[in-house]
């Protein structure tokens, strides 16, 4: 007999592709990994350490589900981003050892609630409700690095019904993937489970009710949604 005093919350899982679904444990994300992004922002694209923000994992959004336009924002934001799933865990973790705890990459989209951030920045508060709504985290499809390998160049991408807003390059990140892992893991014990975007390309821009958002990252594979 279980001893809860609510029903345990289901767990968060995302397909992966062929067959199966990834149970997530935490979400990660880097902030202003691609120098043309940190620019547009107002930032420095210079190499400084990265850091950190997370969302809740039962903000991902899956199976190219619609997604609804959240409230108290007038300006909501995409980012086009590469997810990197975690297979293996572990603390101070090499950078040479990094990809080893890769399980596997997915196409991803941080919805930002702009105008939120912005005020939370002027008042040097936190981001977590600019970051961390519901369904703020649409992703597409697991695909395993034993499958696809470590993508560590190739176009990233996001139209808005039909018309391409986002376009990069998985080599113009500051922090490629074995050291975002390896960093990440000298601040908190990273586990099996646990998700990280890794930053989006310049061309951040709102999006209204009824757009389309289709981003696609080569070699890796698509993600889409609806605002509704």
């Amino acid at each position: 007999m279980s001893s809860h005093v609510l029903p345990p919350p289901p767990t968060v899982a995302i397909p992966v592709a062929g067959g199966g679904t990834f149970p997530v444990r935490r979400v990660f994300c880097v902030g202003r990994n691609y120098a043309a992004h940190a620019r547009e922002m107002g930032g420095d694209p210079n190499r400084e350490p990265p850091f950190f923000f997370t969302k809740p994992a039962d903000a991902l959004l899956t199976g190219g589900a619609d997604m609804p336009y959240p409230p108290a924002t007038a300006d909501l934001h995409h980012e086009m981003e590469l997810v990197v799933a975690l297979g293996r865990g572990g603390a101070a973790i090499a950078e040479d050892a990094a990809l080893d705890h890769v399980w596997g990459y997915a196409a991803g989209l941080d919805m930002t609630r702009r105008d939120i951030q912005a005020q939370a920045k002027k008042d040097g508060r936190p981001w977590d409700m600019a970051k961390g709504f519901d369904h703020s985290a649409p992703i597409g499809l697991l695909h395993p690095a034993a499958v696809i390998g470590h993508p560590a160049r190739g176009r990233i991408a996001l139209s808005v019904n039909g018309t391409q807003r986002q376009s990069g390059d998985l080599a113009d990140q500051i922090w490629r993937v074995p050291e975002v892992v390896a960093f990440l893991s000298r601040l908190v014990t990273l586990a099996p489970g646990d998700l990280i975007f890794t930053g989006t390309p310049e061309g951040v821009a709102a999006a209204v009710r009824g757009d389309l958002l289709e981003g696609e990252i080569e070699g890796v594979g698509t993600v889409r949604t609806r605002l509704v």
